[in-house]
């Protein structure tokens, strides 16, 4: 299950209603192939649900994740920061086994 802070919710909300976004609208969190550390983390704004995602909402908010991103994101906490060591949303990810400087990338 991936789970989302007060925090990143907070700004999850503030985003979708910048963009015009209706609250259909999920966040979609995926894993690709690729960074300095081999798998790198994929955040966007989806409104369609595809039948092989898994679903979970948190603190109101949807999340999909697809079936194969799910081996690797299980556990996770997506949080945001805004502060002077960087902004943006930040992966607490248990299943990592290692991370790039900049956070963006893993390998398990």
């Amino acid at each position: 299950m991936v789970t989302v802070s007060e925090v990143a919710k907070n700004k999850i909300i503030e985003l979708r209603q910048k963009d015009g976004l209706a609250d259909e609208y999920a966040i979609r969190v995926g894993v690709q192939g690729g960074g300095c550390s081999g798998l790198m983390y994929d955040l966007q704004f989806d409104a369609t649900q595809q039948p092989t995602d898994h679903v979970v909402e948190d603190k109101g908010i949807k999340i999909l994740v697809d079936r194969k991103s799910l081996l690797y994101l299980a556990g996770t906490e997506l949080d945001f920061s805004d502060g002077l060591n960087g902004k943006g949303f930040q992966f607490k990810n248990p299943n990592a086994s290692r991370t790039c400087g900049c956070g963006e990338s893993f390998a398990v």
